[in-house]
Order: structure tokens, then C-alpha cells, then sequence
């Protein structure tokens, strides 16, 4: 099967003056590069099932923030210019077309080839049409129990106006006829998000979508109605935050209305299954004024971002290898006893790679060794994103019970995780920790954690600058790293960021640290024209940077600047990317790669050759305006030589991948890095992770 980034239709050719991709459609594009992990079918089946879940989920993600945005920019009248010319309603065209092919490519992937071949595996998912009576009798049982107490049927007639329709909701459409008087009436009935996506058949062990089940049972839910049609549907809203915190007193619960009044914004998206009447789908495009280009009309069933509960199935042979994250090797266990963090750092720097290292053995333990050490005075930490069951905060709010000063900057605008971290930042104060907000305009992005610890008379301090968030989850699936370090110069610059992040402090000068908003856009773009500027007779002027997404115009034409004065880039960019590599006279000097494997390419690395004094930086910034203007990010300086060398082994095998890799050509079309006949096949993820378990 050829894949869905390859059968896309190609963006339209454009004139080499044309110096931007767009935003949204590069976004697109590695949309795209996502589904073709799911049809390639040299994956295990359950890896390829997960990929379409994930699929679903960032293409609800890019309707309800990014469509979203460009739709809210249209009802305002506001006529504002993508960076390379397009207005908001050409964008939204352009999308469309873009968009359709491509999600029935993804539904196709499912129906035709996915779901027969779980089935062959014994993971059947089937309708209710195809079920013997007696896998329908037990669901029946089944109904009447666990489902249909929970259900509750909605009238549309003059006494009962058009219901709400919840954000990426599944429904039920439902038109029925009364007996006594021959009329027609229309409901709606919510699927409930309660209860499983596929419920099991006992008596067949399949698994039926929940949706069908309801569907076989309207009689009870419309006794005396004869029930004369009933479809699947679901929408999708405006998810993204409108809040000003500049003149809220409480911003937690300026925020929890925001909360509230996000319920009710309008409808992006309609997706429907392919039987839908034309009178059915007429009265919810009226209801939830919705564009026919924004109506999806798909064979069902509907919200496979379901399917990623398939994944728990014990299947073992169905999925890749399980990952053992390693220990890092300057942070094993000695005689049995977990290493003393401290005395490990004030060794050396160390360098960890989630999830090749386990983020138990490196931040957590540091983190629980500070909570219980007597010695351990205080503990400053950002959060921007954490599980639902965090051990990180259970640590702090251990330590602030043990008497330890705890500051935790919780960014409580995370998209999508307000709610969430709105309740740790109550748990976390109500536990005697201070907790702030951070500086009113700017969400606080950067990844920081700062120890101070008294020893023999004197406090010293240990840091740990990472480029993903403090999740044990999400460390297990995003690849990330972190500098665990206790040089005394960069902590006590970390330690003038929280006093800055925390307090009134004046902005203070950074020698290891480059923060946003302060300076990180201008400090990058004059390390890029140092290496412009380094004399030609050096025998390599090189930069290197990765990131997940490059949209900076200011940023981009640094870099072309760049290549024009004869400076190699080379460029890691996982989702989007606006420059156009390989333009002669402008970017020839410029390649561009896309890894897209099993894990997610997270983490942020710049590198300058500097005339062979190499520098290089992680950290939690992005190259996007939103990074550098509106958040505060920071990028820290690795200058340890063993951790260089790891940072140099990542690119270089990151260049080298045949497996997962994609390349980025100047009309703005991604292809397959293929291996040449006989060559080695190089995937960069399977060796980093081969790696960290050799050195361990």
C-alpha cells in the first residue's frame, strides 16, 4: 500500500521567490508522515493501530485549535496574511483539500486492511449487523444493565430546542414516527464517554462498538415510536483558551470560567457516517452552523482515536519489543544501595535521554532523595504538564510536609491540561508548598528544578534543564533529555530565573542559560551569523539545530542568510517546518529531515561549530513566535566533551536513518529517506536505545 504522505496530492508548485511554506499545511504534511506509520506494514499490527489513534487524536487537536483559529479570524472580518500571503478563508480552502483525502486515507487504512487483519490475529471488531443471535442476546443483557440506565434521549420539538452537543462527543441522530399520529420527530442520543469505546461480546469475544449496541436498543429508550432511522455524529469545537490574565485578581478562576464558557464555543467540525440521510445531515449543519467543506463523511465507525485501547490487549507479538529504560551509567546502583544523586553530580554533568534512560532512576530519584534528605533546604521546580498520578509531586508535597521550603511554578494555561493542573496547584498549596503562576502574559514552559543543600557549612545547589516535561508517562514515550548538573556558576543562574519567574528581581544576565522572551530569538540568530561570519578559510563552518517545529520568519531568514554565506544546516524537524531547503541562491546549503518512529522526536538541540570551539544547547524552546515572544523558555549550554560527543552521536545517526526518516525538498514535499540497495538500515531510535543499554 502506498503511503498516505506519498498519495496526498503534492502542494502546488511554486516560484523559488516563494521563500515560506505554510504553517498549517506543513502541519499537515506531518499529519500525514503519522499515518504512514500506520500503514506500514512492516510494524507490528497493534503499533499500526496505535498510529491511527494517534492520528485521530492530533487531527482533533489541529481542528479545535488551529481551524479553530483561522475560522474565529474569519467571523471577526479580520483579513490578517499568513507569512507567505494567504488569507484565513484561502487557508481553510486549502485545508480542506488537503484534509479530505487524507482522512478518508485514514479510514480507509482501517477498514480495508487494519481491521481484517485483526482479525485474523482473533481481535475482532464487528458491527452489529454481522453478530449471531446469540452474541447479540448477551449484549442485550449487557444493554440493560450497564448501558441503558446511564442513557438519556433528547427531544428536538418546539418545547424542547436543539441540545448541547459536547466537544468530540459521539452521538446518535435519531428520527422516529409516533404511532398515534403519524409525525415525525428528531432526537439526539450521547453515546457515553463513561463507558468502554468497543464493549466485549462474551459469548463470541468480539468486540462491538458501543454506538451499535445503543442503535439495536432505541425501542426502549422511544417506546411507542417506531424509530425510522438513526446515524452516528460527532463534533468538534473551539478548544483554544481566549484569557487575559493581565487584569485578573484570581487567575484560577478566571481560568475555571474560561472553562466553562470553552463548552459552548462554536462547531469546527461535523464527521458523519456514510449512510447519513440528506434531511439528517441538513438539520445539524443548521443547528451547529456548520460549512458543508467542513463536514467529514466516513464509513465508520466514527472516533478512532478509541482504538488506542486496543493497545492494553496482551498481545506481546502484536507489538514491539518492550522498552527497558537504562540506568544511566553514572548513576547505577552501588553495592544494591540507589547511587547518592548528590555525590553522583558533584562527580560530573550527566546527560540523560528519556526514554533510552529511565526517568525513575535520574529526575524522580533526584527528586525523592531531596524530599527525604535532612541536608536539602529547598526545592524549586516548573511544571507545566504531569500525570494524573504524579510521583514528582507527591515528592514535593512530601518535602513541604517535611519542613522544606517548596516554590512550584505551575502553568496552569498547559492547553488541554488546565483543569488538571488547576487541581495541583490546589493539592500542592494546600500541602504547605508556594505555588505561583508565573510572570501575567507569558506561559512558563521552561523545564527547571532547583535543589539547595547545606553541606558542611556551605550551601551548594543542583539543577537538573530538561526539553520535556516532569511526567513519568509521557517520559516512557517522548524522546527527551535532561542536563542533571551541580556546576555552581549555571545553578546559580537557574537560581536568578526562579527569582525572576517568582519575585521582582530585574532581568538578570545569563552566561550558560538563553531565556525567552527576554533574548532567545536575537541570541540565536546572532549565533547564526557568527557562523556566517567565521572566516571561509575555516574548514567547516556548520550549524545544526533540532526541534519539533521551525516557523520563526525571522529565524528562518537568519538561516537562509546563512546558507548563502556558505554555512552548512543541517535540521531535525519532527512537525513543522516553514523553510524551503534546497533553493539555489537561497537554501542550498540546507537539508531537512523528519524522524517519525515509535517514539515521540521531543527534544530541542542546537549546535554552532564556532570555528571548531563547538557550543551546543538543550532546552524547551521551540522556533515558533508563540515560544519566543509568549512563553518563557530556556536553553541551557552543555559544555562537559563526553556529553558533547553523545550529542554529536545523535545527529549524526539522526542524518544516517533509513528507517523512520523523511526528507523535505524546496517545493515543500516530504519523501521517504530509503536505503540504497545492500546498505545497512540505519533506524536512529533502536540504536540510541541499543546504545544506552550497552553503556549501562
Amino acid at each position: 500500500m502506498t503511503s498516505a504522505a506519498e498519495t496526498a496530492p503534492p502542494l502546488p508548485r511554486r516560484e523559488v521567490h516563494e521563500r515560506l511554506i505554510n504553517r498549517e499545511l506543513s502541519w499537515v504534511d506531518y499529519a500525514a508522515r503519522v499515518l504512514a506509520r500506520a500503514e506500514d506494514e512492516g510494524s507490528p499490527l497493534l503499533e499500526r493501530t496505535k498510529f491511527l489513534a494517534i492520528f485521530a487524536s492530533i487531527l482533533d487537536e489541529f481542528y479545535m485549535v488551529r481551524i479553530a483559529g483561522l475560522k474565529r479570524q474569519l467571523a471577526a472580518g479580520l483579513v490578517v496574511r499568513s507569512s507567505e500571503g494567504q488569507t484565513p478563508r484561502e487557508q481553510l480552502r486549502a485545508l480542506a483539500q488537503r484534509l479530505a483525502p487524507l482522512v478518508a486515507h485514514h479510514a480507509e487504512i482501517f477498514c480495508r486492511d487494519v481491521l481484517p487483519r485483526l482479525g485474523d490475529e482473533g481481535i475482532r471488531i464487528e458491527r452489529w449487523k454481522e453478530l449471531d443471535p446469540e452474541a447479540r442476546r448477551g449484549l442485550t443483557e449487557m444493554f440493560s444493565r450497564q448501558i441503558f440506565p446511564v442513557l438519556t434521549p433528547l427531544a428536538v420539538d418546539p418545547g424542547h430546542p436543539f441540545p448541547y452537543i459536547s466537544n468530540l462527543s459521539l452521538n446518535l441522530a435519531v428520527r422516529v414516527r409516533d404511532r398515534s399520529s403519524d409525525q415525525l420527530h428528531f432526537a439526539r442520543v450521547k453515546v457515553p464517554p463513561v463507558l468502554p469505546r468497543l464493549v466485549t461480546a462474551a459469548e463470541s469475544g468480539c468486540l462491538v462498538p458501543l454506538e451499535d449496541v445503543i442503535a439495536a436498543h432505541l425501542d426502549r429508550l422511544f417506546p411507542g415510536m417506531d424509530i425510522v432511522e438513526h446515524h452516528a455524529f460527532r463534533v468538534t469545537r473551539n478548544a483554544d483558551l481566549e484569557i487575559n490574565d493581565d487584569g485578573a485578581e484570581d487567575l484560577l478562576q478566571a481560568l475555571e470560567e474560561e472553562l466553562v464558557r470553552r463548552r459552548f464555543s462554536p462547531a469546527v467540525r461535523l464527521e458523519i457516517e456514510t449512510d447519513m440521510s440528506p434531511h439528517v445531515l441538513e438539520v445539524l449543519r443548521k443547528e451547529l452552523e456548520v460549512e458543508p467543506l467542513d463536514v467529514h463523511r466516513l464509513p465508520g465507525p466514527l472516533d478512532l482515536g478509541g482504538l488506542m485501547g486496543l493497545y492494553d490487549i496482551e498481545r506481546p507479538d502484536l507489538k514491539a519489543d518492550p522498552i527497558s529504560p537504562a540506568t544511566h551509567r553514572d548513576l547505577m546502583a552501588v553495592d544494591e544501595a540507589p547511587v547518592d544523586m548528590f555525590g553522583a553530580l558533584r562527580a560530573r554533568d550527566v546527560l540523560v535521554q528519556h526514554p533510552y534512560h529511565s526517568f525513575a532512576t535520574s529526575v524522580e530519584r533526584l527528586i525523592e532523595q531531596a524530599s527525604s534528605d535532612p541536608n536539602v533546604l529547598a526545592i524549586k521546580q516548573t511544571l507545566y504538564r504531569t500525570s494524573g498520578d504524579s510521583p514528582v509531586v507527591d515528592k514535593l508535597v512530601d518535602a513541604a510536609e517535611a519542613g522544606k521550603q517548596v516554590v512550584v511554578l505551575v502553568e496552569i494555561k498547559a492547553r488541554f491540561d488546565e483543569r488538571a493542573n488547576i487541581g495541583w496547584a490546589r493539592a500542592l498549596e494546600k500541602a504547605g508548598c508556594h505555588v505561583v503562576y508565573g510572570l501575567v502574559g507569558l506561559k512558563t514552559h521552561a523545564k527547571l528544578l532547583l535543589i539547595v543543600r547545606q553541606e558542611k557549612g556551605k550551601l551548594h545547589r543542583y539543577a537538573h534543564i530538561g526539553t520535556g516535561n516532569y511526567n513519568h508517562k509521557t517520559a516512557r514515550s517522548y524522546e527527551d533529555l535532561g542536563l542533571l548538573t551541580a556546576d555552581d556558576e549555571l545553578c546559580a543562574e537557574v537560581g536568578e530565573l526562579f527569582n525572576y519567574l517568582t519575585g521582582y528581581s530585574r532581568r538578570p544576565e545569563y552566561r550558560h542559560l538563553i531565556v525567552a522572551p527576554e533574548d532567545m530569538r536575537e541570541r540565536i540568530i546572532s549565533l547564526i551569523a557568527r557562523e556566517s561570519s567565521a572566516s571561509s578559510a575555516e574548514p567547516r563552518r556548520h550549524l545544526a539545530m533540532k526541534v519539533n517545529s521551525l516557523v520563526d520568519e525571522r529565524v528562518i531568514n537568519a538561516l537562509y542568510d546563512a546558507s548563502q554565506a556558505g554555512v552548512e544546516i543541517d535540521l531535525l524537524v519532527r512537525g513543522i517546518c516553514c523553510l524551503r531547503p534546497g533553493i539555489e541562491g537561497l537554501s542550498e546549503n540546507v537539508r531537512v529531515h523528519s524522524i517519525v518512529g515509535r517514539w515521540l522526536e521531543h527534544s530541542r538541540i542546537f549546535y554552532f561549530h564556532n570555528g571548531g570551539d563547538e557550543e551546543w544547547f538543550i532546552g524547551s524552546a521551540d522556533l515558533m513566535p508563540r515560544n519566543l515572544d509568549g512563553r518563557v523558555e530556556a536553553l541551557v549550554r552543555v559544555d562537559a566533551p563526553s556529553l558533547k560527543d553523545e550529542l554529536t552521536f545523535l545527529f549524526d545517526v539522526g542524518f544516517r536513518d533509513n528507517v523512520n526518516a523523511w526528507s523535505l525538498d524546496a517545493e515543500g514535499n516530504w519523501s521517504r529517506v530509503k536505503a540504497q540497495d545492500g546498505a545497512e538500515r540505519v533506524d536512529m531510535q533502536q540504536m540510541l536505545m541499543q546504545r544506552a543499554t550497552r553503556h549501562a
